[in-house]
């Protein structure tokens, strides 16, 4: 019996988002040794990481959607994930991204956002999400602001705080 939960696809002018592949594992094992992952759950070693991996997977089949594997349409390499996330102990759907180092400053975290905030309203009615972004994480800061987002308000997440950014409600925008 197969348990599997088609995760779409989606295309955009530079990138595919897709569901996660072994393959994937060496992209999010490196990136999750940098400091840069200290914004996005720490740093941790390769197991960790593919449990991490796994649960994402998972996250599709118990929500009906999930994180993208965020992948370099002209390299096919591994750049990074973007898309709605909702944990059991928060308050509403996030949307959450990251490029992996060599990708920073190239618009991708934007085109990848862009694409699964418009997928979030149009397919799963999630009209106007959240991201939870560390105060000191400038660049995901600038990102929400260019993706339209203001801060609705300052709290914790799992005891570190947190500032609940909130996007525009697209399906207005485009009424």
């Amino acid at each position: 019996m197969s348990l599997r939960t088609p995760i779409p696809v989606i295309e955009t002018e530079r990138l595919v988002l897709r569901g996660p592949r072994d393959a994937d594992l060496p992209g999010y094992a490196q990136y999750f040794t940098t400091p840069r992952a200290d914004f996005t759950g720490g740093q941790r070693g390769e197991v960790e990481t593919y449990s991490m991996l796994m649960i994402l997977a998972g996250h599709w089949h118990m929500r009906g959607y999930g994180l993208w594997v965020i992948e370099h349409r002209e390299t096919g390499k591994t750049a990074g994930w973007t898309g709605i996330l909702h944990h059991l102990d928060w308050p509403e759907p996030e949307l959450g991204w990251a490029v992996f180092d060599g990708f920073e400053g190239q618009g991708l975290a934007h085109e990848a956002a862009l694409a699964a905030r418009a997928y979030a309203a149009g397919d799963l009615g999630i009209r106007a999400p959240i991201s939870f972004i560390d105060p000191r994480n400038d660049r995901s800061a600038a990102l929400a602001t260019r993706l339209g987002a203001t801060i609705e308000k300052r709290s914790e997440l799992r005891g570190t705080p947190i500032d609940i950014w909130r996007h525009p409600d697209v399906t207005e925008a485009a009424a």
